[in-house]
């Protein structure tokens, strides 16, 4: 029998992708993972969780990543930490998948690729990512309570991350490179009725800085493009509202993608267009987009795969 011949193979790490391999190994189904070179997905730049049900005081990401991981492995799931090359969908079973000269495959496919947060690409802000840089309010909102904050963006989740921090945070400014929004007008008034909620039109970011004492970003330096003036705006938060790109290149021309170019499944479940192939976490979620969502659409398509691998055998 061919030893790179699986079950289940599961593209990516990350909420999805770990329990997906949990529930593929108990069921006994013979799994491998390939985590991608950066496993873990968005929680490994998450300082601390604390929406994760079991842990009322709180997990750091990696570390709550780093358990999904050894309990996958706990269950026979064979983990690889590379980047898949090429994946072979449309040929039927089994499925093929390519990485480092070698070919693995199986009857099912799990794809957990996740989505990449789209960030300003400035170089401060890879230094306070995680220490008052975030691109999940949902997420990290709580530890700014009292504090000033920034949101970039101009779109509905923008707006929705905006009215989410008046919850927590003494004052929201919303920093926008135009004088009109993408997002509806509805979700814009609400957050212009805001008391706590202050709009900067035609500024960007040019740099984030931070208190060397305590490496925590403690104000930006804020760009108006009409004229290419520079001021400095001090506050403790900076939540990036500019989209996210689904994982999905490597399925471009085999799944069926959405305008946003997330895989399409059949509603209320995660098959995709292809019998056998099933995708779970945020490359199918735009909407939710939570460590627990994603882990709970990991644990439906191992179900779901299972219950596909019984039907053809």
């Amino acid at each position: 029998m061919n030893e790179n011949h699986y079950d289940v193979i599961i593209i990516g790490s990350g909420p999805a992708g770990y329990t997906a391999a949990i529930y593929c190994g108990r069921a006994n189904l013979k799994t491998i993972v390939f985590e991608g070179m950066q496993r873990g997905g968005q929680l490994m730049i998450t300082t601390e969780v604390e929406n994760f049900p079991g842990f009322p005081e709180g997990i750091d990401g990696p570390q709550l990543m780093e358990q999904f991981r050894k309990q996958a492995e706990k269950f026979g799931a064979k983990l690889v930490t590379k980047d898949v090359e090429k994946a072979q969908l449309l040929n039927g079973r089994p499925f093929k998948i390519e990485l480092g000269g070698q070919e693995y495959t199986s009857n099912s496919v799990i794809i957990a690729t996740g989505a990449t947060a789209r960030f300003l690409n400035i170089p401060s802000e890879e230094k306070y990512k995680g220490k008052g840089v975030s691109a999940c309010a949902t997420c990290d909102g709580f530890f700014f309570r009292d504090k000033e904050v920034a949101i970039v963006g101009g779109g509905d989740s923008a707006m929705e991350e905006a009215l989410f921090l008046t919850k927590f945070a003494s004052k929201v400014n919303v920093f926008h490179r135009r004088d009109f929004f993408r997002a509806s007008k509805i979700m814009v008034e609400r957050a212009q009725n805001n008391p706590k909620i202050e709009f900067h039109l035609f500024k960007l970011i040019e740099e984030i800085y931070g208190d060397e004492s305590t490496g925590v970003v403690s104000g930006v330096k804020l760009k108006d493009v009409r004229d290419n003036s520079i001021v400095d705006f001090p506050l403790q938060g900076v939540f990036v509202a500019i989209g996210h790109d689904p994982n999905t290149k490597l399925f471009e021309g085999q799944l069926d993608l959405d305008e946003k170019k997330y895989i399409k499944t059949i509603e209320g479940k995660t098959r995709t267009k292809i019998e056998g192939v099933f995708a779970a976490g945020d490359v199918q979620d735009d909407y939710y987009r939570q460590a627990i969502t994603a882990a709970g659409s990991g644990a439906m398509a191992a179900i779901e795969a299972e219950r596909f691998l019984e039907s053809i055998n």
